[in-house]
């Protein structure tokens, strides 16, 4: 019988080596490129592909180590993903997009980090 492994989980995000305090929604999407299918009148043609920014999004807690003008200025980052179960991603030349929404009351923000390159490195 197999043995039973943590899928997701606990997790680590870093910005230029200073780690966040990750609290949920995170997303890694750091494919270079998009698919869509074609159909016509007779049946599928295939696909167009075209190029597409990668991107890593977190819920971040909003603590003491944590200021909007540092999130607001990242730019040329370099931003890390570590996942529970063993894998890795890493966005190089990033820069934060969207405007970053604070709530007080539940004493969170949403970061999103968009880059030239991104890649799993394990």
């Amino acid at each position: 019988m197999a043995k039973t492994a943590a899928i997701g989980g606990t997790a680590y995000v870093k910005a230029d080596g200073k780690q966040y305090a990750l609290r949920g929604n995170f997303i890694i999407s750091i494919d270079k490129s998009s698919r869509t299918g074609v159909a016509g009148m007779d049946g599928t043609h295939g696909f167009t592909e075209a190029p597409r920014v990668p991107f890593i999004s977190a819920e971040l807690s909003f603590t003491d180590g944590l200021s909007p003008d540092e999130l607001r200025n990242m730019t040329d980052v370099t931003v890390t993903a570590e996942l529970n179960n063993g894998h890795s991603a890493m966005l190089s030349n990033a820069w934060t997009s969207d405007p970053h929404e604070f709530d007080g009351s539940e004493g969170k923000v949403t970061a999103k980090w968009e880059g030239l390159d991104g890649r799993w490195l394990s």
